[in-house]
């Protein structure tokens, strides 16, 4: 480690040394043996930045910068670089483990891809960053991935400000019974049977019932009852769509999630 001076600033730059609780969102090599690395900061935000040396042999990062690392990460930021300088990390967490079964990995590679394609840099999220540990441990504890997603993907939107309300229609007005409801990413709200348009995908009563439970229930009690594929995929499906539509391009892990969650149906 470089020398530090008593002002937590290193001697050689004069750059402040920040501290901050971490998520590591991905990963990838960088010249002959760096790695880029795009993390969640609890206190500063979504950053990316530099991990000189981390490829190459007894790296002192370790397996630190491997993806949803939950870590305590030390860097050097400037104000003129879109990039920080990663000096240290230490292990909080790690769902390396959890990762080498084909299904969960899926499921934590949703979560980091659309965390950062929806946070913009340099905007602190405590309750993103608390959903992304929360679903996680989730995914690692059960092994399953429909549920904790639709959890994690309806907060996202919900977090993005792009959620319409859930108890009427977005056309008449009139309160949501005991039929399924219309919604389009391309039309705001939600709509009743009466004012759906062709082409809106569906959303069941039962699907209407999980979502709300969603937005007031912790993750866990709704794990504990066994919910239909139909509905938990529906929300899937419906939080996505927002999602890409928001970002305005489509998520990589879509297609291979669906794939996964159509072969468990």
């Amino acid at each position: 480690m470089r020398r530090v001076n008593r002002e937590g600033r290193r001697a050689d730059t004069e750059m402040p040394l920040k501290e901050s609780e971490a998520i590591i969102l991905r990963s990838y090599p960088l010249g002959e043996g760096d790695r880029l690395v795009s993390f969640l900061s609890r206190s500063t935000g979504r950053l990316r930045g530099v991990a000189r040396g981390a490829r190459r042999p007894k790296s002192r990062f370790g397996s630190t910068l491997e993806p949803l690392s939950h870590i305590r990460i030390w860097f050097y930021e400037r104000e003129t670089r879109d990039l920080v300088r990663i000096n240290q990390c230490e292990l909080i967490r790690s769902f390396l483990a959890t990762q080498r079964d084909y299904a969960a990995g899926l499921g934590l590679a949703v979560i980091s891809e659309v965390t950062e394609a929806v946070l913009p840099e340099h905007e602190p999220s405590d309750a993103a960053f608390r959903l992304l540990l929360v679903t996680a441990g989730a995914i690692e504890r059960s092994g399953q991935i429909a549920l904790p997603l639709a959890y994690f993907n309806l907060w996202t939107v919900r977090l993005g400000g792009w959620l319409p309300p859930l108890d009427h229609c977005a056309s008449c007005g009139i309160e949501f019974g005991v039929e399924g409801v219309f919604a389009s990413p391309m039309r705001p709200g939600l709509l009743c049977n009466n004012c759906r348009h062709p082409g809106m995908r569906v959303i069941s009563p039962r699907g209407l019932t999980l979502a709300r439970r969603i937005l007031t229930e912790k993750l866990e009690r709704l794990a504990e009852e066994d919910w239909p594929s139909a509905p938990v995929n529906e929300l899937n499906a419906y939080s996505l769509d927002l999602i890409e539509h928001q970002i305005e391009r489509k998520l990589t892990t879509r297609r291979l999630l669906e794939k996964n969650l159509e072969s468990n149906t």
